[in-house]
């Protein structure tokens, strides 16, 4: 196969990985940076240029989109869908999983399990909004962090009651959420390709830190999942439509929680701490759903 990976970074660990199992296997592999796309959006013939030339047709796109590119990005992924090309991840669930709000919404109407979530515009609503996620401790979210940036956890209902109002303030969108404070500071990232989980990492905050995010000092160590567990995240991947995901659930007192649903997982802390070879993995699932035609991801209303 001819494999496009649209990726800013071809050095980026898990643009490299990609490109290293592809190859092994006999494939040939274009790292195209996503933000040099511009396209001709024709009803006849719609095409995608790239630095002055017209993009070769590939059988395959692997979309490795940061979220700070996300509207772009999935501009250009539409567009190699309109050509009938095969995306790992489409645009509409990429997209979905990109909108913190948008997507825990749809994760609560499939019935999966989700920490207490409030959110407001008004900030006359503050108290009644705490008392809605069962009081301080509590955490803060902007709706466009990533990695853990613009998390904050409000240790009192005073507290929370100020960082709340001076996001509002800066007419920035937060949700508030319930601390589980029995995961003492950590979470796990189940790596879903298809319909199953193919690993999973425990990722323990830095003491004296809540958040996890290896890229705010946690560790990353294998883990034993629950059938549960591996249900919830298998469930959530597909009420994002994303056929590659990575979960982040926490252990609750009721039962697993989901955090978030990345529709761009990084490979390095997970190949790292499992020894598993997930890139080759998703070329695999290329393997087998590329050359077939291709069917639509599952559609969730919203």
């Amino acid at each position: 196969m001819h494999i496009g990976i649209l990726s800013r970074n071809r050095n980026l660990y898990s643009t490299r990985r990609l490109i290293e199992a592809a190859e092994t296997r006999g494939h040939t592999v274009r790292v195209v940076d996503t933000l040099r796309c511009y396209m001709n959006i024709a009803s006849h013939r719609p095409s995608i240029h790239y630095k002055g030339q017209e993009l070769e047709a590939f059988d395959a796109i692997v979309p490795r989109i940061g979220a700070s590119v996300t509207f772009y990005g999935c501009a250009v992924l539409r567009q190699f869908e309109m050509m009938s090309t095969y995306v790992l991840n489409d645009s509409v669930a990429i997209t979905r999983s990109r909108d913190k709000l948008r997507s825990l919404q749809l994760l609560s109407r499939k019935g999966l399990g989700l920490p207490v979530t409030g959110f407001a515009h008004s900030p006359d609503d503050i108290p009644d909004l705490i008392t809605m996620v069962k009081g301080a401790p509590l955490v803060i979210k902007l709706l466009e962090g990533t990695q853990g940036i613009g998390v904050v956890l409000a240790e009192t209902n005073q507290a929370a009651e100020s960082v709340i109002q001076a996001f509002m303030g800066m007419k920035a969108n937060i949700m508030v959420q319930e601390y589980i404070k029995e995961a003492k500071g950590a979470d796990i990232r189940c790596f879903v390709i298809g319909d199953k989980v193919i690993a999973a990492m425990k990722r323990q905050a830095a003491e004296g830190e809540f958040r996890s995010n290896l890229h705010r000092g946690g560790t990353a160590s294998v883990i034993r999942i629950t059938p549960e567990e591996r249900s919830t995240a298998i469930r959530a991947a597909k009420a994002m439509g994303l056929r590659v995901a990575g979960v982040d659930l926490l252990r609750s007192n009721h039962g697993p929680v989901i955090m978030e649903v990345n529709s761009s997982p990084g490979l390095q802390g997970i190949e790292s701490a499992t020894g598993k070879d997930i890139a080759g993995q998703i070329i695999e699932h290329l393997e087998k759903n590329a050359a077939t035609p291709r069917k639509a991801p599952p559609k969730p209303n919203g």
